[in-house]
């Protein structure tokens, strides 16, 4: 057997973007006050859409719809090492534990962490998003994954659906979602591009890899996501919001690897077993400059195409610059010097996405956390999304990096342009 075939044999029979245990929604969910703490929130689960006659009253909530991006995945983490996980592990073994006791996931494998950051303090805040979630319902191998629509099969229901009961009796200002990485089939993509590293091959010449990104595949996926986010409006309709009630704000994705060149890692073996960025220069540049905006484009064609007027955007493209996997100026935490995250400087020294893990057996890691934002990244995303839902009405921007350092919140310092 070729050298490291085991390990692509074992890449590929495990799936990036993490399976979901078969589960019901019950109806108590956990969330979180305005001033961080759990609290139990109940909702109707009637599978009627009839509209009532005025918006709830009450203090107001943010809501967050969608994928891993938003779900939290990878928020137990902060920064990455070779060494114990437990210099790194911010959150524990509880991280993605959202009932009401905090004792298990709802939705096992939604990973919708303490971290996410739809939890921005100055509000009450309820996560609904799934790590793994397309535009639409589906189940896999028995594991169930809730779409941006009104499922309602089993006592499983799709996001659309449980945000629409939330809303019947909670009063919800902002709905932040991100959506549409999983429909271009992300986690397919990075597997099969580290394969192609091991293999010594490229992976931005595979049609298999490539078709995902064409043409026909994009505008396809751009009719899904502007139905997603007319459902998330019918949600709200159908609870009986007008459109001037409440702001969607819609977010794009992270740029979670450098360019080819500001790689810290040489191309060799080492950058997946040491750095876990096993991408060839030529893949990373093919996919910062084809897929992704691929991606992008696909959003914001689908919110014009969407026809909704309350949507707001947030552009996070930039938003861990400089703290990119394996990325130059940054490093592991015993290539910076540092022996834990709580370390002084942690946060300006480390990365901020996770590391692509191949093999996670017998760890505390999940593979469906590769090359997701981590416990840092996490925290200045919802430093932004606080930003933009400060003011009189919320509003849209351009996530970045302001300065070096932490707030007063334990959060990294951002600006939203």
């Amino acid at each position: 057997m070729r050298p490291y075939e085991k390990v692509r044999r074992r890449l590929r029979s495990l799936a990036f973007a993490g399976v979901l245990l078969p589960a019901l929604l019950v109806p108590a969910v956990a969330a979180q006050g305005a001033s961080g703490s759990p609290q139990s929130v109940r909702g109707s689960h009637s599978g009627s859409l009839a509209t009532p006659s005025a918006v709830p009253g009450g203090d107001p909530w943010v809501v967050s719809l969608g994928d891993s991006y938003i779900s939290g995945e990878g928020g137990r983490w902060a920064g990455n090492t070779d060494q114990s996980s437990s210099k790194i592990d911010a959150l524990g073994p509880t991280a993605y534990f959202d009932n009401k006791d905090h004792t298990a996931e709802l939705i096992p494998r939604c990973h919708r962490s303490l971290s996410a950051e739809v939890h921005i303090g100055i509000a009450h805040s309820l996560n609904l998003a799934c790590s793994g979630a397309r535009t639409s319902t589906f189940t896999e191998g028995g594991y169930f994954k809730p779409g941006l629509d009104f499922y309602n099969v089993g006592g499983h229901q799709g996001q659309a659906l449980m945000l629409r009961d939330f809303a019947l009796k909670n009063r919800v200002t902002m709905v932040a979602v991100s959506i549409g990485g999983n429909d271009f089939g992300f986690g397919d993509v990075v597997t099969s591009c580290v394969e192609h590293y091991l293999a010594g091959t490229l992976c931005k010449n595979d049609l298999a890899v490539t078709s995902h990104f064409n043409a026909a595949n994009a505008a396809r996926i751009t009719k899904d996501i502007a139905s997603a986010l007319r459902n998330v409006g019918l949600a709200m309709a159908s609870a009986g919001y007008p459109d001037n009630s409440y702001k969607i704000l819609v977010q794009n994705y992270p740029s979670p690897i450098p360019f080819g060149v500001d790689f810290r890692y040489p191309e060799h073996y080492n950058r997946q077993f040491v750095g876990g960025c096993g991408l060839w220069n030529a893949d990373a540049d093919w996919a910062l400059q084809t897929a992704m905006p691929t991606v992008t484009r696909s959003i914001g064609a689908a919110i014009v195409d969407s026809g909704l007027r309350n949507i707001i955007t947030m552009d996070v493209s930039r938003a861990v610059g400089g703290h990119k996997l394996c990325e130059k100026g940054v490093g592991l935490l015993e290539e910076v010097g540092l022996n834990s995250w709580k370390d002084p400087g942690a946060v300006d020294k480390t990365e901020w996405i996770n590391q692509i893990r191949i093999v996670t057996f017998g760890t505390d890691y999940f593979q469906q956390e590769s090359l997701h934002p981590n416990y840092w990244s996490q925290l200045g995303l919802r430093n932004c999304l606080r930003q933009a839902y400060s003011g009189p009405v919320p509003h849209g921007g351009v996530c970045v990096i302001a300065r070096k350092g932490l707030t007063f919140r334990g959060e990294p310092e951002m600006s939203l342009l």
